[in-house]
């Protein structure tokens, strides 16, 4: 799966181009709890496909109900939901939850295609729409925005699909590259040792044989990409993460045991004239604590790690594997200690 904005404004243009009546909201703002963030798009078509979302459901069934038929040129317009307690039960808003959308009709074929083109070439872009008229200027940008609106205008940001690259192509990976589909990120597996690329099973996912360093280093990891080496072998694995930790790649991490990582660590600074400073980025072991023991639990734990530190959220340390497991280290040998002194 890709992409939900580029998925709705692709299908927007692919509607556009066929000659339909179409409309785009935004969510603009949002007060109190809300089910989807400020910036968040759906694209509603005359006769009532839509595809995205700007709430749990309801609010896209009363814009279908109010628009499948009624879709004609015009400015964009104002529209909130959840206004009243009554209204906010009604949409399925919780409790106190009221947003704002912004409705816009029958969207240019042509602004359409050149956004959805730069986001397709992996460029960042903001789009700023004239609320009086409905004109849309698109701007390249270097690093994501919030959503404003500013004298009359509304700026959207939105950006290239968020992209996974993992080492390694093992069953681990292949939960872990399921899941990451399904999160709207573009997977990458590299893996040069055919036989385990030969019994790859995940389709969707872009498979390489290269070198895993030398994949990294043509890679162009940026703010949106994680990449995660999974194989177990330094000589895969290691190279790879030196090559990762020169980008911006929001997440760098590696499978392993804590004294895997540890013995990590000492490799790189022994022999790569890293610093404890350099390695900081480098997350291992990765994954959140949940006692997982099963490939699929693992990938969870991992996937799960991924989205908190791409959405910018901060873990608590005793979440972290390492953190967690030293902690229960540690209650086991108080237990063993007690069991001791209290022995006859």
């Amino acid at each position: 799966m890709e992409n939900l904005d580029l998925l709705v404004l692709r299908t927007l243009l692919d509607w556009r181009r066929a000659g339909k009546a179409t409309l785009l909201a935004t969510v603009i703002r949002t007060w109190g709890s809300s089910p989807r963030p400020v910036g968040s798009i759906m694209a509603l078509c005359e006769g009532g496909a839509v595809v995205g979302s700007v709430s749990g459901g309801c609010i896209e069934d009363d814009l279908i109900h109010r628009y499948r038929s009624a879709l004609a040129d015009g400015p964009p317009q104002r529209t909130k939901y959840g206004v009243s307690a009554d209204e906010a039960h009604r949409f399925g808003l919780p409790c106190g939850g009221t947003l704002e959308l912004l409705l816009e009709f029958n969207t240019d074929a042509d602004t359409l295609a050149d956004l959805v083109a730069r986001l397709s070439a992996g460029r960042m872009v903001q789009r700023s729409t004239e609320i009086a008229s409905g004109r849309v200027v698109l701007t390249d940008i270097a690093q994501p925005e919030a959503l404003r609106e500013h004298d009359g205008w509304l700026h959207n940001a939105f950006g290239p699909e968020y992209r996974l690259l993992m080492i390694g192509a093992g069953q681990l990976t292949e939960y872990l590259a399921t899941m990451a589909l399904f999160s709207g990120f573009s997977v990458t597996v590299c893996d040069p040792r055919e036989e385990y690329r030969g019994a790859w099973q995940v389709p969707g996912v872009t498979l390489s044989h290269d070198m895993p360093d030398d994949l990294v280093r043509g890679f162009r990891a940026d703010r949106r990409t994680a990449i995660v080496a999974l194989t177990h072998d330094p000589k895969l694995d290691d190279l790879a993460l030196l090559e990762a930790l020169g980008t911006e790649a929001f997440y760098i991490g590696a499978i392993g045991s804590r004294r895997n990582q540890q013995l990590r660590h000492a490799r790189l600074i022994e022999h790569f004239e890293q610093t404890e400073e350099s390695l900081a980025h480098l997350r291992g072991p990765i994954g959140i604590y949940i006692g997982s023991k099963t490939p699929a639990e693992i990938a969870v734990s991992v996937m799960a790690e991924i989205l908190a530190v791409k959405n910018g959220v901060p873990l608590p340390r005793d979440l972290a594997v390492g953190p967690a497991k030293e902690k229960l280290d540690v209650r086991a040998d108080d237990a063993v200690s007690c069991f001791v002194r209290e022995a006859p």
